[in-house]
């Protein structure tokens, strides 16, 4: 039996060890001398910030560009949490199950809204089903995954849990449809993020399961939104300081609270001088890859080509499928897209690299097979 929760918890759970609040204060002063470096770090963060630090150096995940160094502040972070913990309704006494990795604003942020809801914290290492690291009659009320979790957990058959949760946060990489499709087994609402580090997490949900799922985003509240001359969203809210942050994301304003994701300005492909957008070429090849029965993962990138300059390519991940198994995707995908856009090659690829919050690293995977 799970015991009922106190409604000031004045410890937490790491990988199964407890740690008490006030020896945390002290860290790593009388710490245990086997911990591990993730363990190591992710208490070093809970020191500063039970101990009233007021800045902290977050670092992005580096899936689009080079990784780099942010400051922010406790006030930043504190919005954030406020604002997430005022939709979902959380607060003291509830349980807070932190698996994602902690070293980024994702995991970092599930810490501080336990830590200003007093919710029971139990963290543990990020791994593809986090669920088999804690014991099967744990319950919780709240959690975050990426989006390869969340497909493990459902494959594992943890519905049933995940069902007696109150919500569950998807983020830190696309979801693709079959995904989509599956979190419909879940009762419990699920919500894909929109967000980055410079916000301190997401400043817009998506309905992802449930009567009413939705394709576009509900900015929270206090966070005001518009687009460039780019048609690229702009943020300005307590969690940027104020200050104006343009965003790569090219979206769709429906009005002064909701958005359509299109995709990234960045991941145009300029094929012989046409444009390309990479993501339309990807929801296609997903369907594609559905009514084929496959569960492939799958993006499409660039890649280099003497006479075009970048030819649009699709990269899957596994063995190469059989040729008449190509030729029915490929055939598929040019009753949906424009002649310029079907991909010109289709490159398999063992295993998709990934950077160490969970995200697929597009060039670091076409790296491998160029």
């Amino acid at each position: 039996m799970t015991p009922t929760p106190s409604l000031l918890p004045d410890s937490l759970l790491l990988n199964g060890r407890e740690f008490r609040y006030h020896d945390l204060q002290q860290y790593p002063a009388n710490s245990p001398t086997d911990l591990n470096g993730y363990e190591a770090r992710v208490l070093d963060f809970c020191r500063q910030w039970l101990n009233g630090a007021q800045e902290f150096t977050l670092h992005t995940s580096g899936s689009t560009g080079t990784p780099q160094s942010v400051t922010m502040t406790r006030r930043q972070l504190e919005a954030s949490a406020r604002r997430t913990g005022d939709y979902f309704d959380l607060g003291p006494g509830q349980r807070m199950l932190v698996c994602l990795n902690c070293e980024y604003v994702g995991g970092i942020m599930m810490l501080v809204r336990a830590f200003e809801r007093r919710m029971h914290l139990t963290i543990v290492e990020p791994q593809a089903d986090p669920l088999a690291l804690v014991p099967t009659e744990a319950d919780f009320d709240f959690t975050s995954f990426v989006p390869l979790q969340l497909r493990a957990v459902l494959a594992a058959g943890h519905a049933p849990r995940l069902n007696r949760l109150k919500g569950i946060l998807v983020g830190g990489a696309a979801v693709d449809k079959g995904l989509e499709r599956d979190s419909q087994l879940l009762t419990v609402p699920v919500y894909l993020t929109y967000g980055m580090t410079e916000t301190a997490s997401h400043i817009a949900l998506r309905r992802l399961n449930g009567p009413n799922p939705t394709p576009t985003y509900r900015v929270l509240p206090g966070i005001e939104v518009g687009q460039d001359e780019r048609g690229c969203l702009t943020i300005v809210a307590d969690v940027t300081r104020g200050q104006l942050i343009t965003t790569n994301d090219r979206v769709q304003l429906l009005d002064a609270h909701t958005f359509e994701w299109l995709g990234r300005a960045d991941f145009v492909i300029n094929s012989g001088g046409v444009k390309v957008p990479a993501e339309k070429v990807e929801q296609a090849l997903e369907i594609a890859l559905m009514e084929l029965g496959l569960t492939t993962r799958a993006f499409v990138a660039g890649r280099p080509e003497e006479r075009l300059g970048e030819q649009v390519t699709a990269f899957l991940e596994g063995p190469a499928l059989p040729a008449a198994q190509q030729q029915q995707l490929q055939a598929l995908l040019s009753r949906r897209l424009g002649k310029y856009e079907v991909p010109r090659e289709l490159v398999f690829v063992p295993q998709f690299s990934t950077t160490a919050s969970g995200k697929l690293d597009r060039l670091a995977t076409m790296r491998s097979v160029l």
